[in-house]
């Protein structure tokens, strides 16, 4: 089997294989659903060692037709833009089965649903036709949508009920587009990713804008892009804090990717819609940094963080310009490390205290110092400090946003100077203080705790400093996607 396959079809063996195991053997569960994650992994970082980053073309594709008469086929392949996201979900799936441990009820149905959410999220990166891409889209909705709902805190009826309804009323708009696209496709040449990318150029403009936006609407809601983010504090604070690993780390990202493949496909659209995109990335930008300003609970504080941060992503995916898609990409990476350490070292101090009002804490760096060295470094970095892989992916965010607009980048300074804010007032409020009695003997982060968030940290800092290798992973991707629009637009 070939080595993408390998990779999609592992966490779902994994799953299968837990099926006949009796929900009893606590053990045998966590062993099997950490070896298929493992092994994801290690496939995943097996792609990276054998991926040629000077080569701009789909490598280690798979092609095979399923109904020629629709022209859809099992097609996967990766690019400069996939490759870090496949890395970062597996690592990331890894770091939240890591963090389940304090799952005891219902852990069979728990691990089966965190593996088959990781088979969707891998699918979702990997197809390189839209009918498979939309099959995967949708089979990630369903583990979340139990994981939520039966995992989850005291409103987590709701949060799921509301994740489901918001993401599959995005999904039919981006469905209505999809179809749109494919019924200018007479003779399909190849997967639906290929051909409707040649098909879309020969739209109407009018058409294109449309269709544009129903991706639009599909895909901002996962992202999410404001107004279309009314799920997103909810689902995070009631989902488990390894859920909301998942959620905010990968989830979101997914959305953001589909967003770049369609921009590249309807490069006229996304040139008329500009203003629209800008407007709302800047403006999300503001609203989710002020908004995190505001929250008490902790992992509200996070979840509106990641508002203010993909609409980073958003502002440099409309720059529709080297540096601008560079920034996008490399934000879609950071964030995924930042808000994946930042929702686990949260979840991990809910388990010793029970409480994740900021107001409740004070001067833990007396009681837990490895744990305030990691949350600090983290916070620093969400709020885009020098020496961390979220100033590298702003920067250029910053310069891509400037070459197309010019002065209207001081709001994107006026966001990053609100998440400094918010950040420097969580250190100030868990760090500084008298030590509160209640607080005296929460325990510091074990072995296992210190090395699944020490990874994250280790990497958010490594690229950071050294951020090349992360860079040229997808330059000459981004070059291609340029070229490519280039020539669709007039």
């Amino acid at each position: 089997m070939a080595i993408l396959s390998s990779l999609l079809w592992t966490p779902a063996l994994g799953a299968l294989l837990l099926v006949p195991v009796s929900a009893k053997r606590m053990g045998l569960i966590r062993a099997i659903s950490n070896l298929a994650a493992l092994c994801a992994f290690l496939l995943a970082c097996g792609l990276l060692a054998g991926f040629d980053a000077g080569n701009s073309t789909m490598q280690f594709s798979e092609f095979f037709p399923l109904n020629p008469k629709l022209g859809s086929a099992y097609a996967l392949g990766i690019d400069g833009l996939s490759l870090p996201m496949l890395v970062l979900a597996t690592l990331l799936t890894s770091i939240a089965l890591l963090a389940s441990l304090s799952v005891t009820d219902g852990a069979k149905g728990y691990h089966i649903c965190i593996l088959l959410l990781e088979f969707g999220m891998l699918g979702v990166f990997m197809a390189q036709d839209w009918a498979l891409f939309y099959i995967f889209w949708e089979v990630t909705l369903i583990p979340l949508f139990f994981l939520i709902d039966r995992w989850g805190g005291k409103r987590r009826h709701a949060a799921s009920l509301n994740f489901v309804l918001y993401t599959m009323g995005g999904s039919v708009f981006m469905l209505l587009s999809l179809l749109a696209v494919s019924q200018y496709d007479l003779e399909h040449q190849g997967s639906l990713m290929v051909s409707m990318g040649q098909v879309a150029q020969n739209m109407p403009k009018t058409e294109q804008v449309l269709v544009l936006l129903g991706f639009l609407l599909g895909f901002g809601v996962k992202m999410p892009i404001f107004p279309l983010h009314g799920w997103l504090p909810l689902a995070h604070v009631e989902a488990p804090s390894p859920i909301s690993i998942l959620l905010s780390g990968i989830l979101l990202k997914m959305g953001a990717y589909g967003l770049l493949r369609t921009v590249v496909m309807l490069p006229v659209a996304a040139q008329m819609l500009q203003p629209v995109l800008v407007f709302l990335a800047l403006f999300g930008m503001i609203y989710g940094g002020l908004l995190a300003w505001r929250q008490r609970d902790l992992k509200a504080m996070v979840a509106y963080s990641s508002l203010s941060h993909m609409g980073v992503v958003l502002l440099g995916i409309a720059s529709l310009n080297q540096t601008g898609f560079t920034g996008a990409i490399l934000q879609m990476s950071a964030h995924g490390l930042i808000a994946g350490a930042l929702f686990l070292l949260v979840g991990l101090l809910y388990e010793r205290t029970h409480t994740r009002n900021i107001q409740d804490y004070s001067s833990l760096v007396q009681v837990m110092p490895r744990f305030a060295a990691f949350t600090t470094l983290t916070l620093l970095a969400a709020m885009g400090l020098p020496g961390s892989v979220g100033f590298i992916a702003e920067l250029h965010t910053l310069i891509g946003g400037f070459q197309q607009w010019g002065g209207l980048m001081v709001f994107f300074s006026l966001s990053i100077l609100i998440s400094a804010a918010y950040a420097m007032r969580t250190i100030g409020l868990l760090f500084t203080g008298p030590v509160k009695p209640q607080m005296r003997h929460i325990a510091d982060l074990k072995p296992v705790e210190l090395m699944a968030s020490g990874v994250l940290v280790t990497a958010i800092v490594f690229f950071g400093l050294i951020p090349a290798p992360l860079i040229e992973l997808s330059t000459s991707t981004v070059g291609r996607m340029l070229r490519v629009i280039g020539e669709r637009l007039p």
